[in-house]
């Protein structure tokens, strides 16, 4: 069980977006450089961000990506299930035809586990990412390794 790189994916480029939240709508240029994320699956899973609801897009100069709706109002899940990705335990895909194309015996237990997974992401909103201290450290590295030389000291405090 775990869950690949398309939900990964989707969740981080999700989290920059909340954490850049206040500069504006951001380019997927901008999330690919600081993410290491190709430019053309970010076009691929912020498509299906967009018609979940989750984002909304802003065209011409200086245009880019927001978030839709507040961070704190943004779960985990939803940006999973907006890829079509899905947290499945079962060897089975859910399908229940595990064994020989029938139920296996420890089907529920792993069904009963995926539902926990799920519930876990969906208590777990982009605002609460936003705030932890770790989270921060990490968006502060990021932006210093990526910004030029004049807005480093201004970053960085020195200005």
């Amino acid at each position: 069980m775990r869950l690949t790189t398309k939900g990964r994916y989707a969740v981080t480029a999700m989290l920059d977006l909340a954490l850049h939240a206040d500069r504006g709508p951001i380019s997927l240029a901008d999330i690919s450089k600081r993410q290491g994320i190709s430019l053309s699956y970010l076009e691929q899973l912020f498509s299906r961000l967009r018609q979940s609801g989750l984002v909304s897009s802003v065209r011409g100069p200086g245009g880019g990506y927001r978030l839709a709706r507040t961070g704190g109002d943004i779960f985990v899940a939803q940006i999973v299930d907006a890829v079509n990705e899905s947290v499945d335990a079962t060897n089975c895909g859910g399908n229940a035809d595990c064994a020989g194309g029938e139920q296996c015996l420890t089907h529920y237990l792993w069904s009963d586990l995926s539902d926990q997974i799920h519930s876990f992401l969906n208590g777990i909103s982009l605002a609460d990412l936003v705030a932890r201290a770790e989270v921060q450290e990490v968006a502060r590295r990021q932006d210093l390794r990526e910004a030029p030389e004049e807005k480093v000291a201004v970053i960085g405090g020195l200005q």
